[in-house]
């Protein structure tokens, strides 16, 4: 006989990671009944670690918006060591190197892009305090959990769901979100997944947290013309060589840190290095280390604390995320790569367009499908363009003029995307919290792209992909694709000159308050108008507020 419930609630979250906790605090603050499901239990070990300026812009709306503070805190560096621990690492930049077997890295193929200081510091999340910090927020604004439960099954009926334990237990609600991540009860239920995944990205992943990690900065064989605007060991480090990368993402980078620890993993695509049959997952790891001087060098002294995780091809997907009653977050719904870190952003992202109209169903009790569109739509797209970056990225590791492109085209889009989504925020703070000027957001060509408004940049995106799966094909050489993308970025009326972007001889991207305040000249006067006013508004109030020594939000 199964044991049931005696409450119904109004919301089901399978998962208790970052997403179904924030989630589940956003609809309890809300006044909804919420019931958290996790087969596993706090703390615990994740990855995911690495934020960017988009990550902290929503988290930071999300915050304001849903009116849970305690999101907020994980927008800057500061706020997690006050309020959540200091065992989170400092992130200023994304750092890049390409690597040729037995060399040195040559100092003119390498590249920084350096996080703008209108923002807080950005953080590398040490996951295991800042989940648990989350799952407590949830509890504390009215939810209700159960840790180490596994579900079997959900039903789904006219009036509800019923999410049925492998225990036999059974609990009643009005809708489930999944969060669970690739091993999604509904996924599998449902048959979502697509077989085989649409995305044309290839990797598998090997990885832990190590100890004595050194300082890459220590022991690069480089000139002092080559020093970037910031230290290596400040940022989110890519070793990348052909059709692989490793990342060294330290917690212990700042004065204020308590935490010994670095993550380490490596990605490499299948293809072309298929998994050994005769080697661990560490054996492989450092057989590949082994590969690349300075690598080998920076992680001599290493040793892992936990114990190495090897997989296969990571990526998946899903044929549909929303449905009658139910929705999967993104992590439920499919993954790409942990390059460039979009995987938190993607999560904040999803969690803003998704909350509000959760609310309103549960006010209205009407779960009609149709209402989510959006959400389908973000979700999907989200994936997509991922997928065709990265792919584009692991193509070009193996030439570096074509990376170099790549690497422009993505980092500054990223930019006027952050700004786009600061000013319409920051208006409607001022304008008695709006949520009409939030939803305007999503009235946008292209959700799930960066910069989702500006025609152009899409077009030079897609571009760039095409031209990458181009040179893989052999149809076109990597250096005809590079001179491609630069030439069109040189012309191109809607970059300022101030960042130098198409100057592929600039291997720093360096957006310091002296370039945002030409930024802002040129955004008054020459910048194109649909481009003009959160690209000014927000170089204002960046400046303002550095001024004063002080970031926005």
């Amino acid at each position: 006989m199964k044991q049931q419930s005696s409450t119904t609630y109004d919301v089901v979250i399978l998962g208790t990671g970052l997403a179904g906790s924030v989630l589940g605090a956003i609809l309890a603050k809300a006044g909804n009944k919420v019931l958290l499901l996790d087969a596993g239990s706090h703390p615990r070990f994740a990855i995911g670690e690495s934020t960017v300026g988009y990550t902290l812009v929503h988290l930071r709306m999300l915050a304001h918006r849903y009116g849970v503070p305690e999101i907020g805190h994980l927008g800057s560096l500061e706020e997690c060591n006050e309020y959540i621990s200091t065992s989170s690492g400092l992130k200023r930049h994304f750092g890049f190197m390409i690597h040729r077997d037995g060399q040195e890295p040559d100092p003119r193929e390498i590249n920084q892009f350096r996080l703008p200081k209108v923002l807080h510091l950005a953080s590398h999340y040490f996951r295991q305090d800042i989940d648990q910090y989350l799952f407590h927020v949830a509890l504390k604004y009215g939810c209700t959990a159960l840790q180490n439960y596994r579900v079997e099954k959900v039903d789904f009926d006219d009036t509800g769901v019923t999410v049925i334990g492998v225990d036999g237990t059974t609990h009643r609600a009005r809708f489930v979100v999944d969060g669970s991540g690739f091993r999604s009860p509904l996924a599998e239920q449902l048959g979502l997944r697509d077989e085989p995944t649409r995305l044309k990205h290839h990797a598998r992943s090997i990885f832990t947290h190590m100890i004595n990690v050194d300082r890459v900065d220590d022991h690069v064989r480089m000139g002092p013309d080559d020093v970037p605007p910031r230290p290596w060991h400040e940022g989110t480090m890519h070793h990348m060589f052909d059709r692989g990368w490793f990342w060294i993402i330290p917690f212990d980078n700042h004065p204020k840190s308590t935490n010994p620890l670095c993550s380490v993993g490596l990605q490499l695509d299948p293809r072309r290095y298929p998994q050994p049959g005769d080697m661990t997952p560490e054996e492989e790891f450092w057989h590949h280390v082994d590969r690349f001087p300075l690598v080998k060098r920076q992680l001599a002294r290493a040793r892992s604390v936990r114990p190495w995780v090897g997989t296969g091809r990571l990526q998946y997907s899903s044929k549909q995320v929303v449905g009658e009653r139910w929705v999967l977050l993104p992590h439920a719904a499919g993954f790409v790569d942990p390059l460039f870190s979009r995987g938190l952003s993607n999560t904040a992202e999803i969690l803003n367009v998704l909350a509000w109209r959760l609310i309103r169903a549960l006010k209205r009790d009407d779960f009609d499908p149709a209402q989510f569109e959006y959400v389908e739509k973000l979700e999907q797209n989200l994936l997509h363009f991922n997928d065709r970056l990265v792919n584009s990225a692991f193509i070009s590791f193996s030439d570096y003029d074509l990376w170099n492109a790549v690497f422009r085209i993505w980092s500054y889009g990223s930019l006027p995307g952050a700004f786009r989504i600061i000013h319409e925020d920051l208006k409607a703070r001022r304008n008695n919290d709006d949520h009409d000027i939030w939803r305007g957001l999503e009235d946008v060509p292209n959700p799930g792209l960066w910069w989702p408004d500006k025609r152009e940049y899409r077009e030079i995106f897609d571009e760039a992909a095409d031209y990458c799966e181009a040179v893989e094909a052999g149809e076109m050489s990597s250096q005809d694709a590079a001179d491609r993308l630069f030439d069109k970025m040189r012309k191109a009326d809607w970059i300022p000159p101030s960042l130098q972007i198409a100057q592929r001889d600039v291997r720093f991207i360096d957006p310091s308050p002296s370039r945002l305040r030409n930024m802002l000249l040129w955004s008054r006067t020459k910048a194109p108008a649909d481009m003009r006013p959160y690209m000014v508004g927000t170089a204002v109030e960046a400046i303002k507020h550095f001024v004063k020594g002080k970031r926005i939000f």
